[in-house]
Protein backbone atom coordinates (compact mmCIF):
# COMPACT_ATOMS: atom_id res chain seq x y z
CA UNK A 1 0.00 0.00 0.00
CA UNK A 2 3.23 2.12 0.69
CA UNK A 3 4.16 1.43 -3.08
CA UNK A 4 0.90 2.91 -3.96
CA UNK A 5 0.49 6.02 -2.11
CA UNK A 6 4.31 6.86 -3.32
CA UNK A 7 3.20 5.77 -7.29
CA UNK A 8 0.55 8.49 -6.67
CA UNK A 9 2.37 11.51 -5.17
CA UNK A 10 5.04 10.99 -7.66
CA UNK A 11 2.87 10.54 -10.32
CA UNK A 12 0.35 13.61 -10.23
CA UNK A 13 -1.80 14.96 -12.43
CA UNK A 14 -3.23 17.87 -13.07
CA UNK A 15 -6.62 17.86 -13.95
CA UNK A 16 -7.19 21.54 -14.50
CA UNK A 17 -5.20 21.08 -17.41
CA UNK A 18 -6.23 17.59 -18.91
CA UNK A 19 -9.94 19.04 -18.55
CA UNK A 20 -8.24 22.69 -20.11
CA UNK A 21 -7.04 20.25 -23.35
CA UNK A 22 -10.97 18.44 -23.57
CA UNK A 23 -12.22 21.83 -23.90
CA UNK A 24 -9.92 22.68 -26.86
CA UNK A 25 -7.09 24.64 -25.29
CA UNK A 26 -3.38 23.42 -25.60
CA UNK A 27 -1.41 25.94 -23.81
CA UNK A 28 -0.85 24.93 -20.44
CA UNK A 29 1.21 28.48 -20.00
CA UNK A 30 -1.85 30.36 -20.59
CA UNK A 31 -3.54 28.68 -18.35
CA UNK A 32 -1.07 29.31 -15.79
CA UNK A 33 -1.06 32.74 -16.73
CA UNK A 34 -4.90 33.30 -16.04
CA UNK A 35 -4.27 31.29 -12.57
CA UNK A 36 -1.40 34.08 -11.42
CA UNK A 37 -3.45 36.88 -12.97
CA UNK A 38 -7.37 35.61 -11.48
CA UNK A 39 -4.29 35.38 -8.04
CA UNK A 40 -2.66 38.41 -8.41
CA UNK A 41 -6.64 40.72 -8.89
CA UNK A 42 -7.77 38.53 -5.46
CA UNK A 43 -4.69 39.73 -3.60
CA UNK A 44 -5.44 43.38 -4.85
CA UNK A 45 -8.52 43.37 -3.51
CA UNK A 46 -7.60 41.59 -0.19
CA UNK A 47 -5.14 44.76 0.65
CA UNK A 48 -7.40 47.10 -0.31
CA UNK A 49 -10.31 45.74 2.00
CA UNK A 50 -6.68 45.40 4.68
CA UNK A 51 -5.35 48.86 4.39
CA UNK A 52 -9.27 50.15 5.06
CA UNK A 53 -9.86 47.26 7.81
CA UNK A 54 -6.57 48.65 9.67
CA UNK A 55 -7.12 52.35 9.70
CA UNK A 56 -10.46 51.73 11.53
CA UNK A 57 -12.80 49.34 13.35
CA UNK A 58 -16.10 47.53 11.00
CA UNK A 59 -18.43 49.50 13.91
CA UNK A 60 -16.15 53.06 13.34
CA UNK A 61 -16.52 52.83 9.17
CA UNK A 62 -20.18 51.48 9.30
CA UNK A 63 -21.79 52.18 12.47
CA UNK A 64 -21.70 56.18 13.34
CA UNK A 65 -23.85 58.50 13.25
CA UNK A 66 -24.11 60.14 9.56
CA UNK A 67 -25.02 63.73 9.17
CA UNK A 68 -28.40 63.29 7.58
CA UNK A 69 -31.57 64.15 9.92
CA UNK A 70 -34.38 62.27 8.64
CA UNK A 71 -34.55 59.25 5.94
CA UNK A 72 -36.11 61.79 3.12
CA UNK A 73 -38.93 60.32 1.15
CA UNK A 74 -37.53 57.89 -1.08
CA UNK A 75 -38.14 54.31 -0.21
CA UNK A 76 -36.20 51.22 -1.20
CA UNK A 77 -37.08 48.11 -0.55
CA UNK A 78 -34.28 45.27 0.27
CA UNK A 79 -35.08 41.45 0.74
CA UNK A 80 -36.64 40.29 4.17
CA UNK A 81 -33.44 38.39 5.48
CA UNK A 82 -31.09 41.49 4.79
CA UNK A 83 -33.84 43.79 6.61
CA UNK A 84 -33.71 41.52 9.26
CA UNK A 85 -29.64 40.85 9.69
CA UNK A 86 -29.24 44.61 8.74
CA UNK A 87 -31.06 45.39 11.82
CA UNK A 88 -29.54 42.53 13.89
CA UNK A 89 -26.42 44.39 13.32
CA UNK A 90 -27.35 47.77 14.53
CA UNK A 91 -29.20 46.29 17.77
CA UNK A 92 -26.16 43.70 18.45
CA UNK A 93 -23.13 45.84 17.79
CA UNK A 94 -24.21 49.39 17.67
CA UNK A 95 -26.37 49.18 20.71
CA UNK A 96 -29.04 50.56 18.51
CA UNK A 97 -27.89 53.85 18.58
CA UNK A 98 -27.88 54.22 14.61
CA UNK A 99 -30.94 54.23 12.41
CA UNK A 100 -31.32 51.71 9.77
CA UNK A 101 -30.78 54.09 6.78
CA UNK A 102 -27.48 55.76 8.49
CA UNK A 103 -26.19 52.19 8.46
CA UNK A 104 -26.79 51.59 5.08
CA UNK A 105 -25.98 55.12 3.61
CA UNK A 106 -22.62 54.17 5.49
CA UNK A 107 -22.40 50.76 3.62
CA UNK A 108 -23.32 52.58 -0.08
CA UNK A 109 -20.53 55.19 0.63
CA UNK A 110 -18.41 53.13 1.23
CA UNK A 111 -18.92 50.77 -1.54
CA UNK A 112 -18.71 53.85 -4.15
CA UNK A 113 -14.82 54.69 -2.78
CA UNK A 114 -14.13 51.13 -3.18
CA UNK A 115 -15.03 50.72 -6.74
CA UNK A 116 -15.42 54.50 -7.69
CA UNK A 117 -12.73 54.10 -10.49
CA UNK A 118 -14.52 50.41 -11.47
CA UNK A 119 -18.01 51.89 -11.80
CA UNK A 120 -16.76 55.39 -13.63
CA UNK A 121 -14.94 53.02 -16.59
CA UNK A 122 -17.84 50.75 -16.10
CA UNK A 123 -20.18 53.77 -16.89
CA UNK A 124 -17.78 55.70 -19.32
CA UNK A 125 -17.92 52.33 -21.85
CA UNK A 126 -21.06 52.56 -22.14
CA UNK A 127 -22.29 55.39 -21.97
CA UNK A 128 -22.93 56.79 -25.98
CA UNK A 129 -23.75 60.75 -26.22
CA UNK A 130 -26.70 60.94 -28.57
CA UNK A 131 -24.97 63.41 -30.95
Amino acid sequence: MDNDKNNSEENSIDEQYLMSIMAGSTKKESQSQEHESSKEKLITKQKIKSKKSVEVTYAEQFLTHHTMTKRGDKSIYIRPEYHERLLRIIQIIADDQIPLYAYLDNILAYHFELFEKEITDDFNNKYRPIF
